[in-house]
């Protein structure tokens, strides 16, 4: 008997990704994939990149302070509802799978509505605005820390892990060296801010790059928009908008990583075994959610954090020196850690659904 299954999830490409890691399973277990997402996210491209079909709807974001978009996203929130409920009665799947982010909410309510079994993911260590208004609609909310668990009302909340992509595990490190232009002679910093970019460690970076580049070979994934043309052809320095196919080859030539603390990057470091210096997003940006995910990991010994008011470029190279000349007291913490794969905890729960 065949099976549908409608993934959702959008924003960032920490809202995707761990559904592309679901799709070679649910695929081999004879689901037909569909994707509800939004119209203009990153999720469209990396979605309809995977062969998977791609429903577009209307998607406001709900902010906690004040601003004058509330009022005009509200209406577009209402308004991918519909979308949602249409797209759901006439894809008729057996079970819908959330990672989160805004778009989420109208297919929340649409599962609701069309009476089919609507599964969430928190990837962080307390639920975010998006996925608490989702929450009350879901079954069951997997989680990637088991102290999330106890944050999710209901007791619906169940520890999964997050699903990683298993490509990333087939990266090549002579491939990723020939990617970026790198001879190999010196250790390789992988530098992300996220999907989105981040302007502070951009600038962190650029302000220390003669310093860094004399130890370091830097590969820079700077977000979109966000390339410096006065950082064009420093030699022992690579930057990029945003990498996809090639990415697992850039994981596996590099040493250590320098990186915001998103709950899904960091969990695909610590799978590969990454050393971090993580720089969590501020309070004054955030609801704090990577400050708690970047201590989580330093507590366990698979990263250092430095605060974003305490970035410059002198604290950034002293830092990235000293988890390089550690860094296989990391990676010896990061081997004996418990920190999973989550596809098939994740997998077994929409099977428990559907059957």
């Amino acid at each position: 008997m065949s099976k549908k299954i409608i993934l959702t999830g959008g924003g960032t490409a920490g809202h995707v990704t761990p559904n592309l890691a679901l799709l070679p399973q649910l695929k081999a277990k004879g689901y037909e994939v569909v994707y509800i997402g939004s119209k203009k996210g990153i999720e469209k491209e990396l979605i309809e990149g995977a062969g998977v079909k791609y429903c577009a709807i209307s998607s406001g974001k709900l902010r906690r302070y004040f601003d004058w978009q509330n009022f005009t996203d509200i209406f577009r929130v209402i308004g991918g509802i519909f979308q949602a409920i249409g797209i759901i009665a006439k894809e008729k799947p057996d079970v819908i799978f959330s990672k989160g982010g805004f778009v989420a909410v109208p297919v929340a309510v649409g599962a609701f509505i069309d009476r089919v079994p609507f599964i969430a993911h928190e990837s962080d260590m307390t639920p975010g605005l998006a996925n608490k208004l989702a929450m009350p609609f879901a079954k069951v909310v997997c989680t990637t820390f088991p102290e999330a668990v106890k944050y999710i009302k209901g007791g619906k909340g169940v520890h999964t892990g997050t699903p990683i992509r298993q490509e990333l595990f087939r990266g090549d490190r002579q491939k990723g060296l020939a990617f970026c232009g790198f001879d190999g002679s010196k250790p390789v910093l992988l530098v992300m801010g996220g999907s989105l970019g981040s302007v502070v460690i951009n600038d962190a970076v650029k302000d220390v790059l003669p310093e860094l580049t004399k130890r370091f070979d830097i590969a820079h994934l700077r977000g979109k928009g966000n390339l410096d043309g006065e950082l064009e052809g420093v030699k022992g320095y690579r930057q990029f908008e945003y990498i996809n196919k090639e990415l697992r080859d850039l994981f596996a030539a590099s040493d250590i990583v320098l990186s915001r603390a998103g709950s899904n990057a960091i969990s695909e470091f610590l799978a590969l075994n990454k050393p971090m210096l993580l720089v969590p997003l501020s309070r004054k940006a955030s609801r704090g959610d990577q400050i708690l995910n970047a201590n989580s990991f330093k507590a366990q010994g698979f990263a250092e954090v430095i605060e974003e008011e305490e970035l410059d470029g002198k604290s950034l190279a002293e830092a990235v020196d000293m988890l390089y000349n550690n860094r296989d007291k990391y990676i010896g913490a990061m081997k004996n850690s418990t920190g999973t794969n989550g596809v098939e905890n994740v997998v077994a729960q929409i099977e428990k659904y559907v059957n």
